[in-house]
């Protein structure tokens, strides 16, 4: 038995996010959430595009209506707390990387300013993805694409033609 906790114990540490120990998400007060900001809804890191506050009623508290979009799937999602109850929100990076190809299988190799490349983010679908195509296939242009990185989920967002060095 000491052998198989032991075991788990070594396993659950792989489980750590990128970010050595960092935390994909950090606690904030719902009054202090903003329009543009991040937050998570239902487990899901998203952009606030609407957000009002009611007033509070005989007994309760104010409450914030949020409505937000995932900043990858792009469904829409809402929300109302308390305006004092604290809500997570995601800690989202936004890096941008030379992409040197495109795979067969839909994939971009892509490469970071220190030479270290990343081949396991898919070209998105919609206009990013066709930006990126576009860019990339049929104008041959040097591409950068930009990722974002959020509860460890990655997605190129966006392409644009990398500057001339």
């Amino acid at each position: 038995m000491a052998d198989n906790e032991n075991n788990d114990a070594q396993h659950e540490h792989t489980f750590e996010s990128a970010d050595a120990g960092a935390s994909t998400t950090y606690p904030m007060q719902c009054s202090a959430l903003r329009k543009n900001g991040h937050v998570v809804i239902k487990n899901r890191p998203c952009k606030i595009v609407e957000m009002s506050t009611s007033k509070t009623g005989k007994h309760g508290h104010a409450k914030v209506h949020m409505v937000a979009i995932d900043i990858f799937t792009g469904k829409k999602l809402e929300d109302l707390s308390p305006s004092t109850h604290n809500m997570d929100v995601p800690n989202v990076a936004r890096r941008e990387y030379q992409l040197l190809d495109i795979t067969d299988d839909g994939f971009l190799s892509l490469m970071s300013d220190d030479g270290t490349t990343k081949d396991d983010v898919k070209v998105p679908d919609g206009e990013p993805g066709d930006k990126i195509t576009k860019l990339f296939t049929e104008e041959g242009k040097d591409t950068n694409v930009i990722v974002l990185t959020a509860m460890g989920e990655e997605a190129a967002i966006d392409a644009k033609e990398a500057p001339k060095s």
